[in-house]
């Protein structure tokens, strides 16, 4: 009989503010706020450490809001670069330990130690622990464990029951569902958001146990395999295996920029629309591959009253050259604008195939235009992204530069 798997889901505790603590100690009984740039209507809070959260604070919330809760709340402006260094630390602790670590997210991490348990005399708490320690000592940042025998029960446990409590580490065998789990609200269910929190609850369904004892059909006919997935969940079930591989094949390259203002002008959006072009493309030039759909996408700044559109388009040719795909992103745009002020857009591409291997065509001038790219590329990569920008860069809508300073949206 082949044993059953041991996987870990490892969770860093308010993983922003957590580093920026261990980075400065004499913050260390200060409550603090990683959040990002006030003045560019982003004064939103990405972390908050555990003091802060004792005022009632809480991620995603307004800065305003924080403070008066807890007035003498520390504000921290996000050091991206610095998390992601973090990150990788951590990524490489958990690799001496197993050669199956996958990232779920910059502050989560799954690892299967089915094949190391032996190290630590087949005690997952006492391996949990020794890993907790490590991370703790490296970068100073405490990290909850969530332990079962699959992914699903992994990060149900830390969750619901690691991250609350006061060892931070917990084992959820799959027979022990019910008694730990299916007595709280679908909203703790990884996956719920509120929109389906509020369908399930129109359903009479108010706990997680009343998603597992419900029929799977009932789920698979009002929503398909996401409803499956849903029902599987609740009841333990998953057979993904923890894989290194599973975000190496990118099947889409993608950019979205918030605006400090709403656009109303369109030369003003082309310019930032040949921005995110410049940067999907270059993306797509590193990866050495080229895409057959472009999309775009805007919205508005009103999140009540929603506006906006999101349309693709199958070029003729794969390509990776900037201009032609700032040439059809520009055309889907104002064929789907409905003139109304834009805050948000994303243009990405898709359906992606291999550089090396691509259709000359008589018609067009992609080689020429393939050459300019290349030289760009090259001198971004020696000197720095702003090294050489279009003269369009420079004008008042311009974004690549206050964009170039940026990981993720945030101030590196």
């Amino acid at each position: 009989m082949s044993m059953k798997k041991v996987i870990f889901l490892i969770d860093m505790q308010s993983f922003y503010a957590s580093v920026e603590k261990s980075a400065h100690p004499e913050w260390e009984d200060k409550p603090l706020v990683v959040a990002g740039d006030p003045e560019r209507r982003s004064g939103i809070i990405l972390a908050a450490c555990p003091l802060a959260k004792k005022y009632g604070v809480s991620t995603a919330e307004p800065i305003w809001q924080a403070l008066q809760k807890c007035p003498h709340l520390m504000i921290v402006r996000p050091h991206m670069e610095r998390y992601i260094e973090v990150s990788l630390h951590i990524t490489n602790i958990l690799k001496s330990y197993s050669d199956l670590v996958e990232s779920y997210s910059i502050d989560e991490l799954f690892v299967d130690v089915t094949g190391s348990l032996h190290f630590f005399n087949h005690d997952p708490i006492a391996m949990a622990r020794h890993i907790q320690n490590q991370i703790k000592i490296e970068t100073g940042v405490y990290s909850r464990v969530g332990i079962g025998e699959n992914k699903v029960l992994a990060k149900l446990s830390c969750d619901l029951i690691a991250k609350k409590n006061k060892e931070g580490i917990f084992i959820l065998h799959k027979n022990e569902l019910e008694q730990h789990i299916w007595d709280k609200p679908v909203r703790d269910m990884w996956g719920i958001g509120s929109r389906m929190q509020k369908h399930l609850n129109r359903m009479g369904i108010y706990t997680i146990g009343g998603i597992a004892k419900t029929s799977v059909n009932r789920f698979r006919k009002k929503w398909g395999v996401n409803g499956e997935v849903i029902w599987r969940v609740a009841n333990g079930i998953d057979n993904s295996p923890v894989s290194p591989y599973t975000h190496d094949k990118q099947k889409m390259v993608g950019n979205g920029m918030t605006l400090p203002k709403d656009y109303c002008d369109a030369s003003e959006i082309d310019i930032v629309l040949l921005d995110l072009c410049s940067q999907v493309c270059r993306r797509l030039r590193a990866k050495n591959v080229m895409a057959s759909v472009v999309s775009v996408g805007a919205a508005g700044a009103d999140f009540d009253y929603p506006t906006g559109f999101s349309r693709q388009v199958k070029l003729s040719d794969p390509t990776d050259a900037t201009m032609t795909v700032y040439e059809a992103v520009k055309r889907l745009f104002h064929t789907h604008w409905d003139k109304q002020p834009v805050r948000r857009l994303h243009v990405s591409l898709s359906d992606l195939s291999d550089a090396d291997v691509y259709q000359l065509s008589f018609f067009n001038n992609n080689e020429k235009q393939r050459a300019v790219d290349k030289v760009m590329d090259q001198i971004k990569d020696r000197f720095g992204e702003v090294a050489i920008l279009r003269a369009s860069s420079f004008m008042e809508a311009g974004q690549a530069i206050d964009r170039a300073a940026k990981i993720g949206g945030h101030y590196k």
